[in-house]
């Protein structure tokens, strides 16, 4: 393990990554008026924020933006802000993001609430995949795979003039 941190991506990485996936995200929705990004809170959300934003800049899809907040301690208890109705999910694409996947626990419970709404199509994105699953749970759209070691952590820092992605 590093003794200090190593800068994986610094902000115009991080933001070149993000402009890609929001292309991706494109090219696989370019037939549809609109998708729900779903953000798993906290730095997931401001992924799915910058994706949104990127989003906006390159096409005319409607974008409507979630946070999924999913309980460390019982992970089956999830909430969606703002809150939605199977009728609202109906025939949508969901886009879920987070910033790193490291077992796959979190991304996999965060998919639960869309899977019983009867919804078109459902993507996940992440920044950084450690690629260590232990759920069964792949990542559609990746910014960066790192092959690492279960004892490596992987930081993302979204602090203003600070913005990077380290190894620790």
């Amino acid at each position: 393990m590093p003794s200090s941190p190593t800068l994986l991506l610094n902000a115009l990485q991080i933001q070149q990554r993000i402009d890609r996936l929001a292309y991706q995200i494109y090219e696989d929705n370019f037939d549809q008026q609109s998708v729900i990004v779903a953000g798993i809170a906290k730095s997931g959300l401001t992924v799915a924020r910058r994706i949104t934003e990127s989003l906006n800049r390159i096409c005319k899809l409607e974008v409507k933006l979630i946070e999924i907040h999913v309980n460390k301690e019982n992970p089956t208890q999830i909430t969606l802000t703002p809150e939605q109705q199977h009728e609202e999910l109906k025939d949508k694409v969901v886009i879920v993001v987070d910033d790193v996947l490291n077992s796959g626990k979190t991304l996999i419970y965060s998919l639960r609430p869309f899977l019983d709404a009867d919804i078109l199509k459902i993507r996940t994105v992440l920044l950084v995949d450690r690629d260590h699953k232990r759920y069964p749970v792949e990542a559609d759209f990746v910014g960066i795979t790192l092959s690492t070691t279960l004892q490596d952590h992987i930081r993302v820092d979204f602090s203003p003039g600070a913005e990077a992605v380290y190894l620790e």
